[in-house]
């Protein structure tokens, strides 16, 4: 049996990622805002399921969450970054409010609860890290800029610490999943006070529409092959999951690459001549 650490279990991938690893075997730390969501999980494996409340924007309950876990456990195996939320708006629309909230919980909350585990999977020796970020932490939209902003700051954050942790024997990998059948768009999603003049930036309103097509991921083959990579040697750091999310995703990069090819002259020509 292994031990896995998860936030964010009530909904989402983080249910799904629960539920499949209870009817495993395995044991989970879930934590959430409000347990009675749970209550039919938390009676059907009392002894494998150890439900905690937390509010990842609370920094001081993230470390003593984390430190919990550990110490109660003596090993965690699985550390599974997962807490998070859109919130869809044009950068003007936004309020300082909603720019702090969505920085304090997807950023800042995931870096905290990475960094709390950080000390006791040096020491235990092994052990895998895994941030749920989204292909939005490679490819921007309009009317999305702080979610990307939380998307692009954690996947930096992760790819440093994964060259940190290599010599510990831990691994972290970055999922990045395209658009799925989970509250993330059809419950949790935030909306901006959105303003006439951005309106051309508002398709996004029919994505967060069910009666206009649902996604096309599947979030339980989704959470199945988030499982499956823990097993894979080295850890892939990203993976992206579903077809659409891929291809668009190379195809950004590829113009990303494309644009910096043609810099090759500008930037030779800020060195100093020797």
């Amino acid at each position: 049996m292994r031990t896995w650490l998860i936030t964010g279990v009530s909904s989402g991938f983080g249910l799904e990622l629960t539920k499949q690893l209870l009817a495993k075997g395995e044991r989970v730390v879930g934590t959430v805002l409000e347990k009675d969501k749970l209550k039919d999980l938390i009676g059907r494996y009392p002894d494998t399921f150890d439900c905690q409340v937390l509010d990842v924007k609370d920094v001081s309950a993230v470390h003593s969450t984390v430190s919990k876990a550990f110490e109660k456990y003596s090993t965690v195996d699985v550390v599974i970054s997962n807490a998070g939320y859109g919130l869809f708006g044009c950068a003007e629309e936004l309020q300082d409010k909603e720019i702090d909230e969505i920085i304090a919980t997807n950023l800042t909350g995931s870096i905290q609860f990475i960094r709390s585990a950080l000390p006791y999977l040096r020491l235990q020796g092994h052990g895998r890290i895994i941030q749920i970020s989204s292909y939005g932490g490679q490819v921007a939209y309009p009317a999305n800029s702080l979610y990307h902003a939380t998307k692009f700051g954690i996947e930096g954050f992760c790819e440093s610490v994964a060259q940190e942790l290599e010599q510990f024997g831990v691994g972290v990998t970055i999922v990045e999943p395209g658009g799925a059948r989970t509250e993330f768009r059809y419950g949790s999603a935030r909306v901006a006070q959105l303003m006439p003049e951005y309106d051309s930036c508002h398709g996004f309103l029919d994505m967060l529409d069910p009666s206009k097509g649902l996604a096309p991921g599947d979030p339980v083959k989704m959470a199945s092959r988030i499982i499956e990579s823990v097993d894979v040697r080295p850890a892939p750091l990203h993976m992206v999951l579903g077809s659409l999310a891929l291809k668009v995703t190379i195809e950004r990069l590829e113009e990303r690459i494309a644009a910096y090819k043609q810099q090759t002259a500008l930037a030779a020509s800020t060195d100093i001549a020797e």
